[in-house]
């Protein structure tokens, strides 16, 4: 359950070799095939499926693309509700092998009384995914650009990079954004055969989940939002939240660390070992400690930090920071050798589809990091929003979906959204702000602790998250769950 809590809680998307090939172009209708089901041959309990939907809904007699979906049955079907279908985020992650976990991570009375559902957004795991040249994905440059020579090459290698993936993914690339994930998933709401289904969405998904909500609010019985994307934020609040995001965690990782004797860094100054790291890192004598002799570039730095406070694993960290600025104690990792060929690649696809991050220039983009920098002066910017703004410079596409307001859903029942006080990926003030979006029929259940993704880190917020699905009953308004002080893997 804790391994699959942290793939859940990963917002850059690990790279995945796969050995899906490129569904070839077909013509079709533009109504829902049934779905084809079979044994899953990772879990003999889950049903697998794939769905043909059109690459374009625009074009709904094009070319098509293959969705694949899990069903996990409800072990009680005497009292089954539903159908629950879910989304762990990303973008990136495979709702398919969220079902296959699902036994584990949702309560036993859910599992009893909904078929979980999942199916991997188009462009991702098994549904018709962006594939990429690994070299070329390996060519990424550091998102912190420093000088207007790295600025341009920047451009030119998004450029290769959505060049390649193209000629490598077929009619699917291009049509990665939200708004088809959505009409998609009512595709299979109807596949299925449900009047209503429920969804639980956790970050990224949470947008998946509140975009069916506005085209299909009749048909959601439920909608649960778990850290929540607010996708009406401009190009200035997203860089300077999410940034204020990863900098309050810092904080809170600081004062940790001075409470908690098994900080191996208590009684230190925090702070200025990271300054120093932070200086090492920029003039590029940092040694990663785990991995000698490679260097950390200070995007390194910065997104181990925020990787770390996704949990979070503040005991972990502090002994990396403690070695990464003295030397390693022991060895405790080796150097992988680099995956070769062609791997899954969608979230640049998906964020440069989904979000309108203009930048006219260099001056502009060193403009905006001094603003972060000054509102964040230990992580200076959020690794989670530059990379997704500097993954677009000179993207060859505009947005599909770009950012909007949401509107109340006309028809529906009651919304539970879920956030943590410390999130360092999506802010609290996002789960504010949508919950205003949606009117009064939504509600935010706040987690006064730490963290990404907070349905399996507190039973209170299982408790209530669970109570609204078996019972529409949300909690009342300003209902918030006390803090867990988060264990230290390995240890205890």
């Amino acid at each position: 359950m804790r391994a699959l809590a942290r793939s859940l809680r990963a917002v850059v998307i690990p790279v995945l070799i796969m050995t899906y090939g490129v569904p070839p172009a077909q013509a079709r209708v533009p109504h829902p095939s049934q779905i084809r089901w079979a044994a899953c041959p990772e879990d003999a309990g889950v049903r697998c499926g794939t769905l043909s939907v059109p690459a374009d809904w625009a074009q709904p007699y094009g070319p098509a693309i293959e969705l694949t979906i899990a069903r996990r049955p409800a072990t009680d079907p005497a009292k089954r509700i539903g159908a629950l279908l879910v989304n762990p985020g990303g973008p990136g992650g495979s709702a398919v092998d969220f079902t296959f976990a699902a036994s584990t991570f949702f309560g036993a009375e859910v599992n009893q009384r909904f078929d979980i559902v999942g199916m991997d957004p188009r462009g991702v795991g098994r549904s018709s995914p962006v594939r990429c040249s690994q070299e070329v994905v390996d060519a990424k440059p550091s998102p912190l650009i420093e000088t207007e020579p790295e600025y341009v090459a920047t451009i030119a290698y998004n450029r290769r990079l959505a060049a390649d993936c193209a000629a490598r993914s077929g009619p699917v690339f291009g049509h990665v954004d939200t708004a088809s994930v959505a009409r998609d998933m009512e595709a299979v709401r109807q596949a299925l055969g449900e009047e209503k289904i429920s969804f639980y969405g956790a970050s990224y998904g949470s947008m998946i989940g509140t975009e069916y909500s506005q085209r299909y609010p009749q048909r959601l019985r439920a909608l649960v939002v778990d850290s929540v994307m607010d996708h009406s934020a401009g190009p200035a609040s997203f860089l300077i939240q999410l940034t204020e995001a990863a900098q309050n965690a810092f904080g809170q990782f600081v004062a940790w660390c001075a409470r908690d004797t098994r900080c191996v860094l208590r009684g230190q100054d925090v702070t200025r070992l990271w300054q120093q790291a932070v200086a090492r890192a920029r003039a590029g004598t940092l040694v990663n400690p785990y991995d000698p002799p490679a260097r950390l570039r200070l995007f390194d730095l910065l997104n181990a930090a925020f990787t770390a406070f996704y949990d979070p694993q503040w005991y972990s960290f502090a002994y990396y920071l403690r070695d990464a600025t003295t030397g390693p104690g022991v060895v405790r990792g080796r150097r992988a050798v680099p995956p070769v060929g062609v791997v899954d690649h969608s979230f640049p696809a998906v964020i440069c589809a989904d979000w309108f991050l203009p930048i006219t220039g260099f001056r502009d983009l060193r403009r905006r990091l001094a603003i972060l920098a000054r509102r964040a002066p230990q992580m200076l910017a959020s690794p989670l929003a530059i990379s997704a703004t500097v993954a677009c410079l000179g993207w060859p596409s505009p947005p599909a979906y770009p950012q909007r307001l949401l509107t109340p859903p006309a028809g529906m029942g009651p919304i539970l959204l879920v956030n943590a006080r410390h999130d360092p990926a999506t802010a609290y003030a996002w789960a504010e702000r949508v919950a205003a979006q949606l009117g009064a029929g939504a509600t935010l259940l706040t987690y006064e602790g730490w963290g990404h993704v907070v349905y399996d880190r507190s039973p209170c917020v299982a408790g209530a998250v669970d109570r609204y699905l078996l019972t529409l009953v949300v909690p009342r308004p300003g209902t918030s769950c006390p803090a867990i002080e988060p264990e230290p893997f390995g240890v205890g």
